[in-house]
């Protein structure tokens, strides 16, 4: 799968998000990878400042460092989540 960098993906990645248990959130912050995971209370937090292909990088390095219930998720977003563990980013 080719990682396209646009809004229309970045809001693809975000409804995916929205069917998991985890909240995300955009918040200004000096985070050093771009985002802060808090893993007890299951919030994703990336910097709102950071370019549509910085989002979009924390948000594929957030997915595959967290475990997903793919049971929640509609076809086409456990589809998505599938591509992207086996995709490599490359910066």
């Amino acid at each position: 799968m080719t990682v396209r960098y646009t809004k229309q993906f970045l809001s693809k990645l975000e409804d995916l998000f929205a069917e998991s248990d985890y909240i995300l959130r955009y918040e200004k912050g000096s985070f050093k990878s771009g985002y802060c995971l808090l893993n007890d209370t299951r919030i994703a937090i990336i910097n709102k400042y950071y370019t549509t292909e910085g989002k979009i990088t924390c948000l594929i390095d957030i997915l595959k460092s967290i475990q997903i219930d793919k049971s929640k998720l509609n076809e086409k977003n456990r589809k998505l989540l599938m591509e992207l563990s086996q995709t490599e980013i490359d910066l």
